[in-house]
């Protein structure tokens, strides 16, 4: 598969998540969830990929939860978006918090791949797969970006009747985690349909974890129930 350099991107969801820039970093904001997983993907990472140390890209940034984490781990760290405010804001929180060794960039993946292909260690892509035209597209760019032998990370939301009925009508209709419209049903993928995607870009997945909230005590955990939020972690063969 060849990477394309047309910009693979939703203009609707640009502007849902640039609307809202201003609240990244506010913990009690719609962007809470992110902020409580966090700490959960972050370990997750680190454990399998140790970041200290080591060159990593963040594949659609946002106002930079994680990419922020993972340079205050030692690693250093380009961010990347397509949304212009919140990387704004990504960059602006480096500044006020003085993170080291963290750099955003408006740029796609595609894009970059073509410019810097075998130049991280490690690459993350969470939470971004279901928001883009052609998530194959972005995953075979991860592909080109690690080097031989690093890792890749993702994360997405599963569409089973399951995942529709916690991640969009609980978590945006019932609980109020998410704003309304945050997630299209039609836009999620099966875990299958991830794996076809990092086969086909050459890569290994080695480990799958699932995610859950508990709406009594308002907690997040890793499980190994896939059915809603997931994570793959893959490698690019050395």
């Amino acid at each position: 598969m060849t990477i394309s350099s047309a910009v693979n991107a939703d203009p609707a969801e640009l502007a849902k998540f640039s609307e809202l820039a201003h609240r990244w970093w506010d913990p009690q904001s719609e962007f809470r969830p992110l902020h409580e997983i966090n700490p959960l993907r972050l370990q997750w990472i680190d454990q399998i990929a140790p970041l200290a140390g080591r060159s990593v890209l963040d594949i659609g940034c946002g106002g930079g939860i994680l990419a922020d984490s993972m340079a205050r781990k030692d690693a250093h760290v380009l961010g990347i978006d397509l949304s212009t405010r919140a990387l704004r804001v990504a960059q602006l929180h480096a500044l006020e918090a003085q993170t080291p060794k963290v750099d955003y960039r408006e740029v796609s993946a595609e894009a970059l791949a073509l410019e810097m292909p075998q130049a991280f260690d490690t690459v993350t892509c969470m939470e971004m797969l279901e928001h883009v035209p052609d998530p194959g597209s972005v995953v075979q760019a991860c592909a080109s970006l690690v080097k031989p032998g690093g890792w890749v990370f993702f994360s997405t939301l599963n569409r089973t009747p399951k995942s529709f009925l916690f991640a969009i009508v609980g978590a945006e209709y019932v609980l109020d985690l998410l704003p309304r419209g945050t997630h299209e049903y039609a836009k999620m993928i099966r875990p299958s349909e991830l794996a076809a995607f990092t086969r086909r870009a050459g890569l290994e997945l080695l480990h799958t974890r699932g995610m859950g909230y508990n709406p009594i005590t308002k907690r997040y955990a890793m499980t190994d129930n896939t059915d809603v939020n997931y994570l793959f972690a893959c490698r690019r063969p050395a």
